[in-house]
C-alpha cells in the first residue's frame, strides 16, 4: 500500500485554542495580548473554529477514494503544518500502518520557500517516517483550472443579468513578506500563470490579482492588497465585484473572515455588491486532477 500525505495550515477547533495555535504559527515568538485578542475576536465571529481539519480531510478522503477507484491500493493520512493532527504525527501514524513509500501533498497550488517549502522541512525534521516523493506545486492542474473557472461562472449568476459580463473578478492568494522577492521565489510568477490559464477559460469580464491576509506585522508586505482594490474599484464607478480566491481551496479563516466579513463590509459601505466563488473543497476536477498526479509521482519512482 501507499501512503498519500495530505497537508493543510490548520487551526484551532475552539477559542481556547487559538493562543496556542497562534504561539506555533509565530514560532513561539513573544505576542502581545492585543494580537491574540484580535484573532481570537476573528475565530468568535467565524463561529469559534476553523473548519480546516473537517475540508482538509474531506479532501483526503475524496482523494483517496479517486486513486482506489483507478484500482490501485492508496491511504491517506491528514497532517497539519500548525495545530492537531502535525505532520510528525501523520508521519508516525503511517509507519504504525505499514507503509513505507508516500507521496506528499500540500493542499496549496504555488510554490514558495515559505509556504510549500516549510511543510516538506516539517517532513525532514521528523526524522522518520516513509520515503515521501514530493508534489511541489500543481498551479496549472488543468482540474484545478477546471474546476475554478466554473466556480467563477457559477458565481458571477449572482449578479444582474445586465451587468453580468462587466463584473471585474479580483482573484487573491495569501500575501507573503516582500523579502521573498529577494530570493527569486516562485510564489508571484506561479500565481501570475495560474490567472492567465484561468482567463483563457473564462469569458470577457475585466479581472485582475491582488494579494490578500497579510499577517499583523511591521516588515512589508507583497501586494496591492484586495482592500485597495476594492477601493480603487469603487472611484472608479464600479458597482459590482467578484473575489475568486485561487490561493486557497478551501474555508478557513482568511476566507471567512478576511473575505466573508473584512471586503464585505468595505464593499457594503461603498455601495458595491461583493460576492465571492463557492471553494473547491472536494471539486471533482480538482480531485481527480491530482488523483492522475499522484499516480504520475508514483510510476516515475516507479513504486507501481
Amino acid at each position: 500500500m501507499i501512503g498519500i500525505l495530505v497537508m493543510a495550515y490548520g487551526g484551532p477547533n475552539n477559542l481556547d485554542e487559538v493562543e496556542p495555535y497562534l504561539l506555533d504559527v509565530r514560532g513561539y515568538r513573544p505576542t502581545s495580548q492585543e494580537i491574540i485578542h484580535e484573532v481570537r475576536e476573528r475565530y468568535r465571529q467565524i463561529g469559534g473554529r476553523s473548519p480546516i481539519l473537517e475540508r482538509t480531510c474531506d479532501q483526503a478522503n475524496a482523494l483517496e477514494a479517486a486513486l482506489n477507484s483507478k484500482g490501485q491500493r492508496f491511504k491517506a493520512f491528514v497532517g497539519m503544518r500548525h495545530w492537531h493532527p502535525f505532520i510528525d504525527q501523520a508521519l508516525a501514524d503511517m509507519s504504525a500502518a505499514g507503509i513505507d513509500k508516500a507521496v506528499g501533498l500540500v493542499m496549496a497550488p504555488h510554490y514558495s520557500r515559505m509556504s510549500i517549502g516549510a511543510y516538506f522541512k516539517k517532513v525532514q525534521e521528523a526524522g522518520s517516517g516513509p520515503e515521501i516523493a514530493p508534489i511541489e506545486r500543481w498551479h496549472l492542474l488543468p482540474g484545478y483550472l477546471d474546476a475554478l473557472a466554473g466556480r467563477v461562472t457559477s458565481a458571477l449568476e449572482k449578479f444582474p443579468a445586465e451587468v453580468r459580463a462587466e463584473v471585474p473578478v479580483i482573484f487573491t492568494a495569501h500575501s507573503l513578506p516582500e523579502r521573498i522577492l529577494e530570493w527569486n521565489d516562485p510564489y508571484p510568477d506561479e500565481l501570475n500563470a495560474t490567472v492567465v490559464e484561468l482567463a483563457k477559460r473564462l469569458d470577457s469580464n475585466p479581472y485582475e490579482f491582488a494579494f490578500q491576509s497579510a499577517a499583523i506585522s511591521s516588515q512589508p508586505w507583497l501586494g496591492p492588497d484586495a482592500g485597495e482594490v476594492i477601493e480603487r474599484l469603487s472611484s472608479e464607478g464600479r458597482k459590482h465585484v467578484l473575489i475568486a480566491p485561487i490561493g486557497f481551496v478551501c474555508e478557513h479563516v482568511e476566507v471567512l473572515y478576511d473575505v466573508d466579513i473584512v471586503f464585505k463590509q468595505q464593499a457594503a459601505s461603498l455601495g458595491i455588491q461583493l460576492e465571492r466563488i463557492e471553494m473547491l473543497n472536494t471539486a471533482p476536477q480538482m480531485i481527480n486532477g491530482l488523483a492522475d498526479l499522484v499516480i504520475d509521482v508514483v510510476k516515475e519512482k516507479k513504486w507501481l
